[in-house]
């Protein structure tokens, strides 16, 4: 079952109804479409008497998806989303500045370098890309909603991390260990090493007689190997000259660089949310346990709707989620080739843009690539390529929504034991002013 969001003539949004009572305003002409997902109307003419019930939008914030919930006091779910956050941007910007960097070799070699022209960077209040596209990922839905339902209270779930203590647990131990640190007493994390293998070699033992000992990178450095001691072995200089030769293998196993960075960008999300909107504040723990009293499995929209439930036992009015994924605002690259000799086309090509969603053979599809012969390469919301033979063509194609900052569909979602439909929207329509078919 779908809800049908519904905005007033004034477009200040209302309860949702249910889809017979959409079709029934729209054959009669009281009202009209204004979005396709989710299915939004617009009355035309204004209601004298609006009930509007409490509602409440949870949301379950994180660093690569965040889910989104409304419920009203009932513990009525009348809205699901999982929103998918960029982390791309670091690595599309090192490619920009690599071609950039390139092109300037090749022709501007002789202009005066100017190191000074960097003023963003000293701007008060400032975001790194990254972590302005991932707060305005969590405010763009927050608006989304509040367009689209009379929204009353927000409920964030947030977190805080030390991220000291989830690279050293042993602090959580050893509160000493905050001013002194693991490598206390020695120079430096070389000599730590060395010490813990008591100035051995970890290969043979000592059996080369080779007296100069060096510290090896288990997991080299150039494959995001850790400078922790974890991830570092002491070798003298045979076995180590060997084993980037080839001639050795090494049974350790070493350690990657920890992800530490999704719980440093956890940290700001919650102070710039807390900052920007009124809303209240639960924690992860809570949310955890309600979900398990209640059954339902481990999805951020599951998530999302035991916070907007404060705790209460979710009744699934809608059995949709929609899915989002925030994409570019648009590709600028212009000419392609060593020599930048193949200009491509950045705008419509036979009116349709990347990343459009289309139909073509009764499925629906997104837009991946595009060819100025008329043909294009269609691909899934995850982004992966559709396999179709032959290729299709614009022609074939009807374009179903103009590209956006995210890509949007609906998914089923797993709901535990839920009302008849009658019961779970039977209050939103009375709230809606609808008269019950």
């Amino acid at each position: 079952m779908v809800l049908v969001s519904v905005l007033n003539s004034d477009g200040r949004p209302m309860m949702p109804c249910l889809p017979p009572i959409a079709r029934l305003l729209l054959k009669a002409g009281k009202a009209k479409v204004v979005r396709r997902t989710p299915f939004t109307i617009k009355l035309l003419v204004p209601l004298t008497h609006e009930h509007a019930q409490p509602l409440t939008l949870g949301i379950d914030t994180g660093s690569t998806v965040v889910g989104a919930a409304v419920a009203d006091e009932q513990g009525k779910v009348l809205y699901l989303s999982e929103v998918e956050l960029r982390n791309d941007i670091t690595i599309t910007m090192k490619e920009r500045a690599a071609k950039r960097r390139n092109r300037r070799q090749r022709k501007t070699r002789y202009r005066r370098a100017r190191f000074n022209n960097r003023r963003n960077s000293t701007k008060q209040g400032r975001f790194s890309p990254t972590m302005g596209s991932k707060i305005e990922g969590h405010l763009r839905e927050i608006r989304f909603v509040q367009a689209i339902f009379p929204i009353t209270h927000i409920v964030l779930e947030t977190g805080t991390f030390d991220p000291h203590a989830l690279k050293h647990p042993e602090v959580l131990r050893k509160k000493w260990l905050d001013q002194q640190g693991i490598n206390y007493g020695f120079a430096n994390t070389k000599a730590f090493v060395l010490t813990r293998d008591d100035y051995t070699c970890q290969q043979c033992k000592g059996k080369s007689k080779d007296r100069r000992l060096e510290v090896h990178h288990i997991v080299f450095r150039r494959q995001n190997g850790s400078n922790e001691p974890e991830n570092l072995l002491t070798l003298c200089k045979t076995c180590h000259d060997g084993l980037h030769a080839g001639t050795i293998t090494l049974k350790q196993k070493g350690k990657k660089k920890g992800t530490l960075r999704h719980a440093t960008q956890m940290n700001s999300i919650r102070v710039q949310l807390l900052k920007r909107l009124n809303a209240e504040e639960t924690w992860g723990f809570v949310t955890k346990e309600h979900r398990m009293l209640a059954g339902l499995p481990k999805t951020h929209a599951h998530d999302a709707a035991i916070i907007a439930t404060r705790g209460i036992a979710p009744i699934f009015c809608t059995t949709q989620v929609l899915q989002k994924k925030c994409i570019s605002d648009g590709d600028y690259q212009q000419t392609k080739g060593v020599r930048s000799e193949q200009p491509i086309t950045t705008g419509k090509i036979q009116g349709f843009r990347k990343f459009d969603n289309v139909r073509y053979r009764g499925q629906e599809y997104f837009i991946k690539g595009r060819m100025s012969t008329g043909y294009a390469i269609l691909m899934g919301l995850d982004g992966k390529k559709v396999d179709l033979k032959p290729i299709p063509k614009f022609e074939r194609m009807k374009r179903v929504s103009a590209r956006s900052t995210w890509m949007i569909s609906q998914k089923p979602c797993q709901v535990v034991d839920p009302l008849p439909p009658h019961v779970c929207v039977e209050g939103s329509q009375k709230a809606a002013g609808f008269p019950r078919r």
